[in-house]
């Protein structure tokens, strides 16, 4: 059956829509602490353990996802990921915070990594004309997963419980996922669209504007690789740290209310979701290695302004750009591996990259918390955080030299 590029795309939101209801989850700490008395801190360690095994099972199951296809691997983390909620009601409704634990952290973190690569390196494929756009409205679904699964989950809870919640979400997830999963597949050997051919001689070809075609092997033996996991690694750490004290550093700092904080922290979700198109769309006609430049000098600017932003306005804008170049990272790195090492393996590499999220995860908002609990203030985290930036924006200017080394050698060749 011939298949729609367009209706991949729609098969891969789906997908990401559902996974990306993780981020919805600290709906979930108020009332776990209320009915059943788990501290505040036991309650994050689920989420800390999903984001590490969501990175860690992307490196590891990143070949799986090439060997096997999107459609078996997409389908394995329905499996995965709907189980993982399902057991997460069971060890609710049982009481315990180690399956609770394993369920939804390690269990259903497995399913987020192999959910988020199956249809990401599959777009880059049949986008090659629009790699930006194509992962951007896909990894958009991810950051725009908790703006439907907020709500959701609250009625759940207040009308069924918190337990059948879970049960609820686990099927209806595993439900859209198989059906995103059954219709996604790779393109046929050498496809394009007419945009992406030439004439010649001989008749069309399809053009090869990608720096190299490597395996994920040799692309880890690249300096390049190295560069872009800095590069990602200080982006996320960054857009992380922020999302997980947005309220309280915005009480903090300017003074708001919890209930203006807390609109804050949710059209935070808004801008992460709409950076994730907008700066990878950007990146189709600027070029992802000027884009992650003016990642990092916005951000740079930012980090230093935010510790004398004082005014509400001027806080929120800094905020948003913020998480929206967050997403924006996440939403341009696929179509950036393709450009660097080219297809042949997107899936592997992009699973060896984000071992930066699993790290990133971990390391944003634990150095937030150390730095906020030994100085009683925000100032030092913006200093340090500004520091790391900079690093990622040498780095990216490393990049671009590296980049052009390695074209002026294949053009002399």
């Amino acid at each position: 059956m011939k298949k729609n590029r367009w209706l991949i795309a729609v098969s891969a939101v789906f997908i990401h829509l559902s996974i990306g209801s993780v981020y919805a989850y600290s709906v979930f700490q108020t009332p776990l602490n209320q009915s059943l008395g788990w501290d505040y801190s036991a309650v994050t360690t689920a989420f800390t353990i999903a984001i590490f095994f969501l990175g860690l099972s992307a490196a590891f199951f990143g070949r799986f996802v090439e060997k096997r296809g999107p459609r078996v691997s997409a389908f394995v983390a329905a499996v995965l990921y709907g189980a993982g909620l399902i057991g997460t009601g069971f060890a609710i409704s049982m009481e315990s915070l180690i399956g609770f634990y394993f369920t939804y952290g390690v269990l259903g973190g497995f399913g987020l990594g192999i959910g988020y690569i199956s249809p990401v390196s599959t777009l880059v494929k049949w986008f090659p004309d629009r790699r930006g756009l194509a992962t951007g409205m896909a990894v958009f679904g991810f950051g725009a997963g908790s703006l439907i699964a907020s709500p959701v989950a609250a009625r759940l809870m207040d009308t069924v419980g918190i337990p059948t919640t879970f049960y609820i979400l686990g099927g209806t997830y595993f439900i859209l996922m198989s059906l995103g999963a059954s219709y996604i597949a790779k393109p046929p050997e050498d496809w394009a669209p007419a945009a992406a051919k030439e004439k010649t001689d001989e008749g069309e070809v399809v053009k090869r504007p990608d720096l190299a075609q490597l395996t994920a092997n040799e692309a880890i033996k690249t300096r390049r690789f190295y560069l872009l996991w800095w590069m990602m690694f200080i982006n996320i750490s960054s857009g992380i740290m922020l999302i997980s004290v947005a309220s309280p550093m915005a009480q903090e700092i300017v003074g708001l209310t919890a209930i203006g904080a807390a609109t804050i922290v949710g059209v935070m979700g808004l801008f992460n979701g709409a950076g994730r198109i907008g700066w990878s769309t950007l990146s189709d006609y600027i070029g992802r290695g000027n884009v992650f430049l003016v990642f990092f000098s916005i951000q740079l600017v930012a980090f230093l302004i935010l510790p004398f932003a004082t005014n509400a306005i001027m806080f929120q804008i800094l905020m948003y750009l913020i998480v929206s170049i967050y997403g924006g990272g996440f939403a341009s790195l696929p179509a950036f591996i393709g450009d660097l090492f080219g297809t042949k393996q997107l899936g592997a590499i992009h699973g060896y990259l984000l071992t930066a999220w699993a790290m990133a995860g971990v390391v944003g908002p634990m150095m937030v918390s150390f730095l906020r609990e030994a100085t009683d203030s925000y100032s030092m985290t913006f200093y340090i955080f500004a520091f790391l930036i900079a690093t990622a924006l040498v780095t990216s200017i490393f990049m671009k030299r590296d980049i052009k080394a390695v074209r002026e050698e294949k053009a002399a060749s």
